[in-house]
């Protein structure tokens, strides 16, 4: 331990532990721009400096460690010289700063917009002289990079290498003319971004943002020749509450329907019902597989950003990856066939609307071979964070909505769905399914299979399953991804199915997410807050097996068939292909 004073105060603290975290731990807040716990200390913005006893300057708090040498040292926090130099910091960001705050997509959410308050810069001391120009790069179908707003904080640079192993984004130039961009100053659109979007929650200001589609569905809504159906993915409940000033990891799934029955879709689905069709699907294409011989591992393909990832990056696991569509397009595929059929409805006419926690999305929606009714399965996908601008945008009193229930057959599901949204949960689903199929034990199978849950990037697991032993596993986050799959390439790892996820923590932790301030990132951990609420809802479900559900199995007996029949393969598979980008 290292006996040291915070502003007169004396404290005692674990010897390496940050100035920054022994402050945090001892009730006093340090204010950060630049820093993420793990994966981006470099003490770069100067936001979080503090004077130090014996120090010739004041130092970086996020990258100083205590140590012996520290004894008795008084650490001030909030002194004038302090305060003055973070005050100056943000002015001097704000010289090289568009400052077109009201039109901005982070307003009111902006970490640099907060941090002026706080501090009090109301002035325009250095906005005289040289200011940068940059245009907007709109260049990719989920995003868009404005660096007229950024702060060269680098957060978006470590997300997306630290944590999703791609590197696609940088620092290029040097000093006043600095600018984070693609190599070679490419657009964003001609390198292998996968679009997961986590650049964009690690982004502190407006610089970079999902592409905003609520205007066309605002559009589809008042046309009257169109029938406007909405599904909604399952961690989106376990996110969109966080807007609306409910704490981290409440459900809203009641509050969510009613909201978007009242901004006037015409059907209100949940993905959760795709969901379950994918494990139908999905397990019994494992289960051939490993009976007649297939490529093994089979690897799941629900993240669209992890399928992004394997055409651009593992070109060679592709014969691996499951044929399944994602839940949200066989959610779509069942709409404009099934429902369209049941209800009389030209599958033209329906415009079908995700509400997903991804930024991916947005480009899976406009794949190739994604069309089962001869029409895009769906054709405008938009983030949560979209659904909150729609939600604020209709006037809708969120928190005093009554709770209802989603239209059936196609807004029910069952416990095993709800979890797709955590890391591990489609690999749970399936296992839930799959035992069953082979031991054929109804009523004493397996319900919960928690050696896969949890938030660790990756996680091994082995089941005896009748003459079966399978091994599986389940890896979040890309990085993990490209370790993981040289592993498997190399030899070194064996498994027969292996669930990948786009995001650290899965869907929870999706690009499109309710944005969290790097003060409750850094030391909150979102993914497993979030995923307690879906999990809390699979407990209470009173169906927690995909082939448990009663509407799943009436659109196999009246449309369907049987899982991986000839119909099925039309409407609810798809394929896949090296990406020209692929080395």
């Amino acid at each position: 331990m290292v006996n040291i004073k915070i502003n007169g105060i004396e404290y005692a603290v674990e010897e390496g532990t940050t100035i920054l975290e022994a402050c945090r731990q001892n009730g006093i807040r340090i204010p950060t721009l630049c820093w993420l716990k793990d994966i981006n200390a470099i003490g770069a913005c100067r936001i979080c400096v503090v004077e130090m006893t014996g120090a010739r300057s004041l130092v970086a708090s996020c990258v100083y460690p205590l140590s012996k040498f520290d004894e008795g040292k008084n650490i001030l926090t909030h002194s004038p010289a302090v305060l003055q130099s973070r005050k100056m910091t943000l002015q001097l960001l704000l010289s090289d700063h568009n400052m077109d705050c009201l039109a901005c997509s982070r307003n009111g959410s902006c970490e640099l917009q907060e941090l002026c308050k706080e501090l009090g810069v109301d002035d325009t001391t250095f906005f005289e002289g040289e200011k940068n120009e940059y245009d907007i790069d709109y260049s990719s179908k989920h995003m868009f990079r404005d660096n007229n707003k950024c702060i060269h904080c680098r957060r978006c640079i470590a997300a997306c290498d630290k944590l999703q192993g791609i590197g696609v984004i940088g620092a290029n130039n040097r000093g006043f003319k600095t600018s984070i961009d693609c190599a070679f100053d490419l657009d964003l659109a001609e390198t292998a971004c996968v679009s997961c979007g986590q650049c964009i929650t690690a982004c502190p200001t407006g610089a970079l943002a999902e592409k905003d589609d609520t205007d066309k569905v605002w559009d589809a809504l008042a046309d009257p020749e169109k029938v406007v159906v909405v599904q909604t993915a399952p961690a989106v409940r376990a996110s969109l509450g966080e807007a609306f000033g409910y704490p981290m990891g409440t459900p809203v799934e009641g509050k969510m329907v009613a909201a978007l029955r009242r901004l006037g879709f015409n059907a209100v689905f949940d993905t959760n019902f795709g969901a379950d069709l994918t494990i139908m699907e999905e397990s019994h294409e494992f289960l051939d597989r490993v009976t007649n011989g297939g490529v093994l591992p089979m690897i799941t393909s629900c993240s669209p950003g992890w399928i992004r990832f394997c055409e651009a990056y593992f070109p060679e696991f592709i014969p691996n990856l499951s044929s399944c569509k994602s839940p949200q397009q066989m959610n779509g595929a069942i709409t404009k066939t099934y429902w369209a059929k049941k209800m009389g409805i030209d599958p033209k006419n329906i415009v079908s609307v995700s509400v997903m926690p991804c930024t991916a999305k947005k480009f899976e929606i406009g794949r190739e071979d994604q069309s089962a009714a001869g029409v895009p399965d769906v054709d405008i996908s938009i983030t949560t964070r979209e659904l909150v601008k729609m939600i604020n945008r209709a006037g809708l009193r969120f928190r005093d909505l009554p709770d209802e229930v989603a239209d059936s057959p196609l807004g029910n599901g069952t416990g095993a769905a709800v979890i797709f949204g955590a890391t591990g949960g489609v690999m749970e689903a399936a296992l839930r399914t799959a035992v069953w199929k082979l031991t054929g034990e109804a009523a004493d199978s397996p319900v919960e299979f928690k050696d896969v849950r949890g938030v660790e990037g990756i996680k091994t697991a082995e089941y005896k399953v009748g003459d079966l032993t399978v091994k599986v596993a389940v890896v979040s986050g890309l990085a993990n991804a490209k370790k993981f799959l040289t592993q498997v390439k190399n030899g070194e790892v064996e498994c027969h199915f292996i669930e990948i996820m786009a995001c650290p923590g899965g869907c929870v932790n999706g690009g499109g997410q309710v944005i969290q301030p790097a003060d409750v990132r850094n030391f909150t951990d979102i993914r497993a807050e979030r995923a307690k609420a879906l999990y809390s809802l699979d407990d209470a479900n009173k169906l927690r097996k995909s082939h448990e559900s009663p509407d799943v199995k009436e659109v196999y007996e009246n449309f369907l068939g049987e899982p991986g029949s000839h119909i099925a393969h039309e409407i609810l598979h798809t394929s896949y292909k090296a990406s020209h980008l692929s080395k």
